[in-house]
């Protein structure tokens, strides 16, 4: 046995080109030649973001529900068609868009694409249908609210946005705006927002498809504009902290969401921000995971990251550490935050991060799926063609001045909402003194 006591250097990053985009009309496509397999994705601005107060949890319904057959077909007659073609659909929805994604062998494509639309533009719908997703969902959410986390998760939302609507409230709902969902609800919402054209997004050998033929398939019947993008929210942080409570009695550990507001997805300072963030708290050996799982054992694992949309951002760290040392994890936690805002990264932390970075950039690239995920980014987030390729190279080339200013820039260790579940009798005490301390109401 060969004992290694010197961790190994990074190697040199290979190439990577992405694959070249042809748009035609609402069509985007990504060229990869000899690929068997094809993705598309129908884009609709139909998002999270559009659900009415107190409804939260529509669209993820809707979206659940569109398997459950069409106007011309049963669910039944549906899945056939699906399996007919080798294809598999793949409805979901986020704080930006609606996506329909299908995939199937590349000849066979046009004919997915035309059942996706057919789930899209006309499910079935049907009240029983609709109702017993609703109520599958509301149970799957009780059991997940029931678990440390989705609790702390919210009221750290309902802090940072709470001046923001729809973006103050849970992405899924939550189990009493989901069981508050009705058939009516899912109905206007779909009438409202699915019948305009989207965008298609398209991965595959493109000398096998015909680009208009899939248009035809993913637009026909439809008018109006593809997307209509809403301006980003602003970044409000507070001038001092504040620390929420989420009582958990009996809690054998607390969780931590601690974080503030950041700029939306297209900032510029996107690459240093996520570089900053990756030495921070982004990968097991970073600054925080070393010190809260590592020297201390406080915790099984700790992480810091940026979340960003097409209209908002967060900082958030994430963690659970024992009940007993709650106050020491949080302190913990709170200097090494300001310790990277203050000082910002070094050469060899960096040199760990950019290489993992663009190492899992090209990673990630491999599937069809994949590539149509990087084109709806392009799409929802008004990036150039040639983005992913200066992304790359950019993770390489970033300087330590330019992730260092990214960190003074966007980090506030002063301007942090502490969010802390766990057994309030044990850890109020401890909680004192990092800032203003309030009881949430979830």
């Amino acid at each position: 046995m060969t004992l290694i006591t010197e961790r190994p250097l990074p190697g040199t990053a290979r190439p990577y080109t992405f694959p070249r985009i042809r748009r035609v009309g609402n069509v985007i496509a990504a060229h990869l030649p000899g690929q068997i397999l094809a993705s598309a994705v129908l884009l609709l601005d139909a998002s999270a973001a559009r659900e009415t107060e107190g409804r939260e949890g529509t669209a993820t319904v809707l979206a659940k529900s569109l398997e459950e057959g069409t106007k011309k077909r049963d669910s039944a007659a549906y899945a056939l068609a699906l399996e007919g073609l080798g294809a598999e659909l793949s409805p979901s929805v986020d704080w930006d868009a609606f996506r329909v994604g299908v995939s199937a062998p590349a000849p066979m494509l046009a004919d997915a694409v035309r059942l996706a639309a057919e789930a899209a533009r006309t499910p079935r719908l049907d009240p029983s249908d609709v109702a017993r997703v609703r109520d599958d969902e509301v149970t799957a959410l009780r059991m997940d609210w029931a678990q440390p986390g989705p609790r702390a998760d919210a009221a750290l939302r309902r802090d940072l946005f709470a001046a923001d609507g729809r973006y103050s409230r849970p992405l899924h709902g939550d189990p009493s705006s989901v069981a508050a969902v009705t058939v009516e609800d899912v109905l206007a919402f779909h009438e409202a927002w699915m019948l305009r054209p989207g965008v298609l997004l398209v991965a595959g050998d493109l000398d096998a498809l015909n680009l208009d033929a899939l248009a035809e398939a993913a637009f026909a019947g439809t008018s109006g504009d593809p997307l209509t993008p809403e301006g980003p929210l602003g970044v409000p942080v507070r001038p001092g902290r504040r620390t929420i409570l989420v009582d958990r009695p009996g809690s054998v550990q607390s969780t931590l969401r601690i974080g503030h507001r950041a700029p939306e997805r297209a900032t510029p300072d996107y690459v240093a921000m996520t570089l900053a963030a990756t030495v921070l708290g982004g990968a097991f050996t970073s600054r925080l995971n070393h010190l809260i799982r590592e020297v201390k054992g406080y915790t099984y694992g700790i992480r810091g990251s940026y979340g960003m949309t097409r209209r908002a951002g967060r900082f958030e760290v994430a963690a659970g550490v024992q009940t007993a040392v709650t106050g020491p994890a949080v302190a913990d936690t709170l200097g090494e935050i300001r310790r990277t805002q203050n000082e910002g990264v070094t050469e060899a932390e960096l040199e760990v991060a950019r290489s993992w970075r663009a190492g899992q950039l090209s990673v990630e690239m491999q599937t069809p799926g994949a590539i149509a995920g990087a084109l709806s980014t392009l799409v929802v987030h008004g990036l150039p063609d040639d983005y992913y390729e200066t992304l790359r190279r950019e993770y390489l080339e970033s300087t330590v001045e330019q992730v260092s200013e990214a960190a003074a820039r966007h980090l506030s260790v002063d301007g942090l909402t502490l969010v802390v579940e766990g057994d309030a009798a044990v850890i109020r005490d401890d909680l004192a003194e990092f800032g203003e301390l309030v009881d949430s109401e979830i």
